[in-house]
């Protein structure tokens, strides 16, 4: 039987030949490969690069807020800055404290007129104690939630005069941008279980005020 009979009798087998080689072609070939492995590994990566990105903004902030805790706690225990001594070069008010605060983190963190005069991300408190030993020591919280928000209503601006033991802590609501990320490094976190926003940056210095004049 010759090939050309061969190919009229069996035409189904014929007609495969081509669509097998086809598929072989398809198996071998790797145009395009690039871009579907980038597709599958493009969420995880981004993911990982934003939250690098704002863990880094959110920890740079944090220090920034520490250095300006470290700053005017010392301006306070040496007399730089007093609180009703009756000192006109030296007397601040709480007002007039935020404001300096808010000129030491200006780089990284505005505050608004509004912001100086009613908190809402910016959480000052300066009290003078007894001894070291009365200083708080741990978050004032609405709840007894890890992630609640803070509670303000304790903070106040009466830092002691000379040779008095002070503490001053400063809280502020660093809001995190990248959706993929919030809920991992927020740190304040909704009751109602809606998207958290805001990680709580808080730094304190506790000291003694020297004896100045």
């Amino acid at each position: 039987m010759t090939s050309h009979a061969f190919e009229r009798n069996h035409p189904t087998e014929r007609s495969s030949r081509p669509r097998f080689r086809l598929w072989r072609r398809l198996a071998r070939s790797k145009d395009g490969s690039a871009a579907i492995e980038f597709a599958i590994l493009a969420v995880p990566y981004f993911l990982i690069i934003f939250a690098i990105i704002e863990t880094f903004v959110a920890f740079a902030a944090e220090q920034l807020v520490t250095n300006a805790v470290n700053t005017l706690g010392r301006q306070l225990r040496t007399g730089q800055i007093t609180y009703q001594l009756n000192r006109a070069a030296t007397d601040m008010d709480a007002t007039k404290f935020r404001r300096a605060f808010c000129a030491e983190v200006s780089i990284m963190i505005q505050c608004s007129e509004t912001e100086i005069t009613t908190p809402s991300k910016l959480y000052i408190d300066a009290r003078s104690f007894s001894s070291f030993g009365d200083i708080p020591t741990t978050i004032p919280r609405v709840s007894t939630s890890a992630f609640a928000d803070i509670d303000p209503k304790s903070f106040k601006f009466t830092p002691g005069g000379p040779d008095t033991v002070n503490m001053l802590r400063a809280y502020y609501r660093w809001q995190v941008i990248t959706d993929l990320v919030r809920p991992y490094i927020t740190t304040i976190r909704p009751s109602d279980g809606s998207m958290p926003s805001d990680f709580l940056i808080v730094a304190t210095t506790a000291f003694q005020n020297e004896k100045y004049p």
